[in-house]
């Protein structure tokens, strides 16, 4: 069976970094597209950043502050994360898919597994 477990969140202050990791099981990893998205209590579940085909994708709110990678060899993609806002303040969801387009790597949809998720509050 496929699964997906993230780890790493918790509870920071604006400016500080944290560093989220997901493990990946059931799968040929290497041939999987992986992402990450976030999700606030009330909003829609909101694209992050994405590896697929050795490049990388990042939405608007986090670039420059956060970079994505995957280590094939331990089945693991990161979220680095820094310069920590309030805003970043979220339930942090780990995705992968076989065959994604680059068109819709932000479309929640287009993803066929998650994660649980781990939270990341940051609060002064």
């Amino acid at each position: 069976q496929v699964q997906l477990v993230e780890s790493g969140g918790g509870l920071v202050q604006p400016g500080d970094s944290l560093r989220l990791s997901c493990a990946v099981s059931g799968l040929t990893f290497r041939d999987y597209a992986m992402g990450w998205f976030r999700q606030a209590p009330g909003k829609e579940r909101e694209f992050v950043a994405a590896v697929r085909m050795g490049r990388t994708y990042y939405g608007d709110s986090v670039k420059g502050r956060f970079t994505i990678s995957r280590d094939n060899a331990k089945s693991t993609v990161d979220l680095q994360m820094n310069s920590l806002k309030p805003e970043d303040t979220a339930r942090y969801f780990c995705a992968a898919d076989r065959s994604l387009i680059v068109s819709t790597i932000a479309t929640v949809r287009q993803w066929n597994y998650w994660g649980q998720g781990t939270q990341v509050t940051v609060s002064s």
